[in-house]
């Protein structure tokens, strides 16, 4: 090994200690971080109509959009938040009083209303309730006083970890202002330091953008309108706890199974159960109108495989938490983007045929020499 070489070695080795050390001082703050760089991503073709408005005065513009951030998102969550869980605790104090004063067999009355089954039903829901000698109405207050204690701690430690949480979303807001101002420069400098060629940066840079600006429409955004939409429809209905029900459908929202599916459909049974069969048949309509929304955003416009998408976004979530459901789909686009360069250098131009990156099935089998100029 020459001299050079055996510098070269050294010198790869310091870096990456040292970029080793700066990772674990800064890994207490990655998630506002991350959260800087996806809000800023999502809403930097604004942040440039803006600047052009303002005169190319980076810190206006970068001021102006992170305050705006504060106002539209920040603010409307913490109100919604405050209503939702008010809302919830009326909620259960009242569903904790119905079962306490026995109307659980009133049920198998509602039920026999339906048509057809309605008196099976009602015979089945009846023994069922009868043979349990109470322990229906006990199992649903243990378990509501089980969601009760949990949603208590919850607040203990929200309390408790206030001022970690005030920190994070400083730094977050104090990085999302310096990413809107020195964004593109960051980008180049990142860019530039990376050992491929200016083809290849370019395409898993494009990749990545899209992806994450797919991903936050079809999670986050989703989330907001399914919420925004059931709540209102809730509203509109007449059903109780509209807040607190839009506000849970919004959130299940971002389960990869079931959405606000778990919220919306209870309550379309209930309401054709109870007579009101127009309003059940509304929301049902709603409900599965709302179902699709998801996946197409995400899938659609990240071209991305359905399958790979939805394991990607439950392992994220399993591992990441909640930043998980944006990090996943963009490691898979980083994976399937590696492997488009992969076969276009190492593999002969024409020689076989491999697995697409879009969502198409139609386009999952093509030449490797045409996949390139479809998906990226």
């Amino acid at each position: 090994m020459s001299k050079r070489q055996l510098f070269t070695v050294a010198f790869l080795l310091v870096f990456l200690l040292l970029l080793w050390e700066l990772g674990l001082i800064l890994r207490p703050f990655f998630s506002p971080i991350l959260w800087a760089v996806i809000l800023a991503t999502t809403t930097y073709p604004l942040y440039i109509r803006l600047l052009a408005l303002v005169g190319h005065r980076g810190n206006v513009a970068a001021g102006i959009m992170t305050g705006g951030v504060l106002i539209t998102a920040v603010v409307p969550a913490l109100y919604g938040m405050i209503l939702a869980g008010q809302q919830g605790a009326e909620a259960y104090a009242q569903a904790a009083e119905w079962l306490k004063e026995g109307h659980l067999k009133d049920i198998g009355v509602v039920i026999a209303k339906v048509p057809g089954v309605g008196g099976l039903s009602q015979e089945l829901v009846g023994r069922l309730i009868v043979s349990g000698s109470g322990q229906v109405e006990n199992s649903l207050l243990e378990g509501g006083k089980s969601v009760s204690a949990f949603l208590l701690s919850q607040g203990v430690d929200f309390a408790r970890n206030a001022l970690l949480l005030a920190t994070d979303f400083l730094i977050m807001l104090f990085t999302l202002f310096f990413v809107y101002r020195d964004g593109p420069h960051m980008c180049d400098t990142i860019l530039r330091a990376i050992p491929l060629e200016e083809e290849h940066k370019a395409k898993i840079f494009e990749r990545l953008n899209t992806t994450m600006k797919a991903v936050v429409r079809g999670t986050l955004l989703s989330a907001v309108a399914q919420g925004a939409t059931t709540g209102v429809t809730y509203y509109l209905l007449g059903v109780p706890f509209s807040v607190f029900l839009g506000a849970l459908s919004g959130l299940l929202t971002l389960l990869p199974v079931g959405g606000s599916a778990i919220v919306w459909a209870p309550v379309a049974l209930y309401l054709l159960f109870s007579g009101a069969v127009a309003k059940g048949v509304l929301l049902i309509g709603v409900g599965v109108g709302l179902v699709g929304l998801q996946p197409l955003l995400v899938g659609g416009e990240a071209r991305l495989p359905m399958l790979p998408l939805f394991l990607a976004s439950l392992g994220g979530l399993a591992y990441f938490g909640f930043l998980g459901l944006f990090l996943g789909p963009v490691l898979l686009a980083v994976v399937l983007v590696t492997f488009v360069i992969y076969q276009e250098e190492y593999q002969q131009e024409g020689s076989g045929m491999i697995i697409g990156v879009t969502s198409d099935p139609r386009e999952d089998l093509r030449p490797a020499h045409n996949l390139a100029d479809k998906t990226v």
